[in-house]
Order: structure tokens, then C-alpha cells, then sequence
């Protein structure tokens, strides 16, 4: 009797972290490569939620697509504009419906007199599956390795 109660419970959900996991890595993949090879900002923030925060270095918090949008804008619009990222590690929730990631990126813009700016760094995204399984990003954050710069002198 005790066997049929048990066999007649609730079951536990099946254990998608691996399968999550890889998804996750080809979603930063695919997006990597989109950034570097299409450049294009709209395409870009195709991978966050509608409710997302950027935290980008020397800037406030940018909650939602269109604030997200005016953060990354000028960079994407930078004359010689690249970026590249690489996954380090990707952890999945036991419930399997948020993960973050962290690693490493690389980036060139272009300052005042156009001279390219190359920039090196890591950053942290945290992200929830969605409801078509899809995940997306609802907290990016980045920073540059590089030293800040000297203050001006007075």
C-alpha cells in the first residue's frame, strides 16, 4: 500500500540543468555573434526582457528596452565598434528557471579623434527562462580590467 501512495505523489521535476546549461551557452554564443557581426543595437537587445536592467560601467541603471536602448546606442553607433564576449561559467537554478552567467569581453570604440579605444573586461547576466523555454537576460552587468583614467590636472 505504502508503494501505491508513494508512486500515486507528486513527482519531482525532471533535473533540465545540462540541457539548460548548453542552451544558455548557445544563446551567449549566438549572441556574441550577432553583436559582432551585425552591429546593430535593436537586434541586440532582442536577448533581454522587457523588464531587464543594464548596469554599464559609468552609467546609471538602465531598466527596460527602451533605457537599455539609450545606454548602448552610442556605443554600437561608435565609428569602428566591435565586441566579442566569451562564457566562463553558467550556473542553472534547481528549479530551472533562472541562471547567470560571467566572463569575459572584449571591445573597441572610438574616442573624440577617432582613435580606436580597445577595452577589455568580464561581466555577470543574470537570466529567466521564459514561457516558450526561450532564456533572456534581466540583469546585465560589465566592467573594463583597464586602469580609470588619471584626473585631469587642476
Amino acid at each position: 500500500m505504502l508503494a501505491v501512495l508513494i508512486a500515486c505523489g507528486p513527482q519531482p521535476a525532471p533535473d533540465t540543468r545540462a540541457a539548460d546549461e548548453q542552451a544558455i551557452r548557445d544563446t551567449e554564443a549566438q549572441w556574441s555573434r550577432d553583436a559582432a557581426t551585425n552591429k546593430d543595437v535593436e537586434r541586440f537587445i532582442t536577448y533581454y526582457t522587457e523588464d531587464a536592467s543594464v548596469l554599464a560601467p559609468s552609467s546609471p541603471t538602465a531598466t527596460g528596452k527602451d533605457a537599455i536602448r539609450a545606454t548602448l546606442k552610442p556605443l554600437f553607433a561608435s565609428p569602428g565598434f566591435s565586441l566579442s564576449f566569451q562564457t566562463a561559467k553558467v550556473e542553472v537554478a534547481r528549479g530551472g528557471d533562472l541562471a547567470y552567467t560571467h566572463g569575459t569581453y572584449t571591445m573597441t570604440l572610438s574616442d573624440a579623434k577617432g582613435n580606436p579605444v580597445n577595452d577589455r573586461g568580464k561581466y555577470v547576466t543574470v537570466y529567466r527562462k521564459q514561457a516558450d523555454g526561450k532564456w533572456k537576460s534581466v540583469v546585465d552587468a560589465f566592467n573594463s580590467d583597464l586602469p580609470m583614467p588619471a584626473p585631469a590636472a587642476k
